[in-house]
């Protein structure tokens, strides 16, 4: 069976010896960089392999690419066979941070490469410890695989959002919180504000209190609710920097709503020009 968008903690213990599937731990701390890192090597899900959102997930700053920029496609690739993952490999991928940042390989993966078993776990290690899985310390040993590299599909640049900001075949939605999508309390970039035209989505809301994924009607009734009549295929979705709007990927696609596209770039790349038109409120 291939799992495409969510995987339970009791089904990924069943699968934790089927040498067809690779575990990826994403966790990540945006003020403590080290500390998913260190955190995995001190315990993980028996036989996963780490991957860091900069070194890993991202590519170079260059100032003006935003916080996170995609990697080129083929260093991903490389990534990708160094960790043991093949283009028939099932990947599960998860975090300690709702899903944020496994979402994010989660999205490179499915939506980026077109690789369709790659899911996220549900609820995170938060539920696989509640759930009463293993945790284990011990490194796994890694035989690299060979990965066939797909044309990179389903993302647009600013350009493309910008030549696009007036017309009614783009719906842009925005994963950050309320108040930094209004340009209040900003933090992680030197402007404030959003892409004009821009809906609110807060990722976090995808979430029950559980820490899981709300349930496929719940998310298309709130989804529909903030997209009106907008078909799936044209939405784009970004946030601060490409990272949580993946999030809202996938749970568009565990809501059936599926085809929407990622500004890789988002707000932090967005801002950095400041010739781009923006807003606040």
């Amino acid at each position: 069976m291939s799992y495409q968008t969510l995987i339970s903690s009791a089904e990924l213990a069943a699968r934790l010896n089927d040498p067809t599937v690779v575990i990826v731990d994403c966790r990540h701390d945006l003020a403590k960089l080290n500390w998913g890192r260190e955190e995995y090597q001190l315990a993980h899900i028996p036989g996963a392999r780490f991957l860091h959102i900069d070194a890993d997930l991202s590519a170079k700053l260059t100032g003006r690419n935003g916080r996170h920029p995609l990697p080129e496609a083929a260093a991903f690739a490389q990534t990708l066979c160094r960790i043991g993952i093949s283009n028939s490999t099932q990947v599960v991928a998860y975090d300690a941070q709702g899903g944020m940042f496994a979402a994010r390989l989660w999205w490179m993966l499915r939506h980026w490469l077109g690789h369709e078993a790659v899911a996220v776990l549900d609820g995170g290690l938060d539920a696989w410890k509640k759930e009463g899985q293993a945790l284990i310390a011990e490194l796994p040993a890694v035989t690299p695989a060979t990965y066939t590299l797909k044309t990179p599909r389903n993302v647009v640049d600013a350009a493309f959002v910008l030549a696009h900001l007036e017309q009614p075949a783009m719906t842009l939605v925005d994963a950050r919180a309320a108040d930094r999508f209004r340009g209040e309390n900003e933090t992680m970039d030197p402007v404030g504000g959003h892409i004009p035209g821009a809906r609110n989505r807060f990722f976090k809301d995808n979430l029950d209190a559980s820490g899981k994924f709300k349930s496929p009607g719940v998310l298309r009734e709130e989804f529909r609710a903030v997209l009106g009549g907008t078909p799936p295929d044209e939405v784009v979705h970004q946030c601060g920097s490409g990272v949580t709007a993946c999030h809202n990927v996938l749970a568009m696609n565990v809501a059936g709503l599926n085809g929407g596209r990622l500004y890789a770039g988002s707000w932090s790349e967005w801002c950095s020009d400041p010739a781009r038109p923006m807003a606040k409120g």
